[in-house]
């Protein structure tokens, strides 16, 4: 189980995965080996909603044949291309408008629905974290575009660097919020968690009534005890399952749980040492709040191991960083894929 909500002012939608602005000194994130940029405070904000009604939940989706399924994609603004993963059981329309609004004056923003979720198919090929990064690059292909830069969100972030280690010359940069390289340096989430993530997982494959008690405990760990602190109405008028997640089949969910909890397994040795050999330009995004679903200590592993990489800690943010600053998210991956396109 990996990601959750998506919050605007009192009303929280949960994705649940059973599983800022900041301007970041660019010469100091590309010549130093580690970064170690400071943990950063944002000024506070009650709704996530953008103003213009351009977004790209407005967009018709498109399909297109990719081996055994058909993918269903959208396509946003123009320039340098961007390959957004979705958090564990999100659609691409649960980005917050604002993120690929603010990418899309500069970038091609590419948002599409991964296998077996929302309008794209589950085939018949086994379900494996090789498989999805699979798709992605049929996806590229079917696009005809050779490269892209990479984002991932949590679960998301994990098919990432699975696509970057398999494809690497169709990356240009690479992009992780909410993330771990996994294997042996993984930090695990508090067994208590990996409990209640169980539970929840156990009771939606059987029918089973997810309480409203279970619910407040998911999105207080995805939001932090920081955001808690500010906007205290996020625990209220929380959704049941059945609302915060319409038609996501229980096969969806668990498949997406399996293939997170493969990436972190301590029998793997972990994806960063790979990582560090590619010498991708690389960003790496954390709540400090998020201690429960991905501990953000994972990401500050990731930047001890890649050579260069830029780090954002973002103070009073969980692991819905990408829900609750999604502008500032969006600013920053703006002046990070200006400036290494210059390197490049």
């Amino acid at each position: 189980m990996y990601s959750l909500p998506k919050i605007n002012g009192n009303k929280i939608l949960i994705f649940i995965i059973i599983f800022m602005f900041i301007m970041i000194i660019p010469t100091i994130a590309i010549m130093l080996t580690i970064t170690t940029n400071p943990v950063y405070g944002q000024q506070d904000k009650t709704s996530f909603n953008a103003t213009d009604s351009t977004n790209i939940q407005s967009i018709p989706a498109k399909k297109v044949q990719v081996g055994d399924i058909e993918i269903a994609y959208k396509m946003l603004g123009k320039g340098d291309p961007i390959l957004l993963f979705n958090g564990a059981s999100d659609g691409m329309d649960q980005w917050d408008p604002s993120f690929p609004m603010s990418l899309s004056s500069n970038h091609t923003v590419i948002a599409f629905d991964s296998r077996g979720l929302g309008n794209t198919t589950m085939g018949s090929k086994s379900y494996s974290m090789q498989q999805l990064a699979n798709d992605a690059a049929g996806l590229l292909d079917a696009l005809k575009l050779p490269k892209a830069n990479v984002m991932g969100y949590s679960l998301g972030s994990f098919i990432a660097q699975q696509f970057t280690m398999m494809y690497p010359d169709k990356v240009n940069s690479l992009v992780l919020v909410a993330s771990s390289c996994g294997g042996k340096d993984d930090t695990p989430k508090p067994p208590e968690f990996i409990k209640l993530q169980s539970e929840i997982v156990n009771k939606s494959l059987n029918n089973v009534s997810i309480s409203q008690e279970e619910m407040k405990e998911l999105v207080a760990a995805s939001v932090g005890a920081g955001w808690i602190k500010l906007h205290p109405e996020s625990l209220e008028n929380i959704p049941t399952m059945q609302q915060a997640k319409p038609g996501l089949s229980p096969e969806a969910m668990n498949n997406q749980n399996n293939v997170g909890r493969e990436w972190v397994a301590t029998n793997w040795n972990g994806a960063c040492d790979e990582l560090a050999k590619l010498d991708k330009p690389t960003l790496v995004i954390t709540g400090t709040d998020d201690n429960m679903y991905v501990p953000y200590v994972n990401s500050l592993k990731i930047v001890e191991k890649i050579p260069g990489a830029w780090l954002v800690q973002i103070k009073n943010a969980g692991h819905a960083v990408m829900d609750q600053y999604p502008e500032e998210i969006g600013k920053i991956l703006n002046t990070f894929l200006s400036t290494t396109a210059q390197t490049n």
